[in-house]
């Protein structure tokens, strides 16, 4: 069976807090570690999407509304759903499995992540990534 869990491919996740959020697989773990034996994956997703956007609003408004907030969590395979989409953000080197541990580290992590999802966006780029799933 081919592996199909790899980094930059788009999921759903489906069980959590975070039930129903499309995500994108930053580091997969296929054989485990010590600490979590089992195929998982550290996943950064969107947590709050931007909104609509109209012709008549204007620029502050389109600002807010464009914001994005991030989350960063490891998951088990068997939570997540692979998509036929991927993403062509280089994220591996900026968010590692270190970065959950720390709070500091996490809150920086958050914040690059959300300065390349909020670019992404703004270019116009992978739109079915930043919709809302509708269910």
């Amino acid at each position: 069976m081919p592996k199909f869990m790899k980094p930059a491919r788009v999921v759903l996740v489906l069980g959590g807090r975070y039930a129903g959020r499309k995500a994108m697989i930053i580091k997969n773990y296929d054989e485990g570690t010590t600490d979590k034996p089992y195929g998982h994956a550290l996943v950064a997703g969107i947590e709050r999407y931007p909104r609509k956007v109209t012709r008549r609003m204007g620029k502050k408004r389109v600002e807010h509304r464009c914001k994005i907030k991030p989350f960063i969590k490891i998951y088990n395979y068997n939570h997540l759903l692979a998509t036929r989409y991927t993403i062509d953000l280089n994220l591996g080197n900026k968010v590692t499995r270190d970065a959950l541990r720390d709070r500091l580290q996490k809150k920086k992590a958050k914040s690059t992540i959300k300065q390349s999802f909020e670019q992404r966006y703004k270019d116009g780029k992978n739109k079915w990534f930043f919709s809302k799933l509708k269910f």
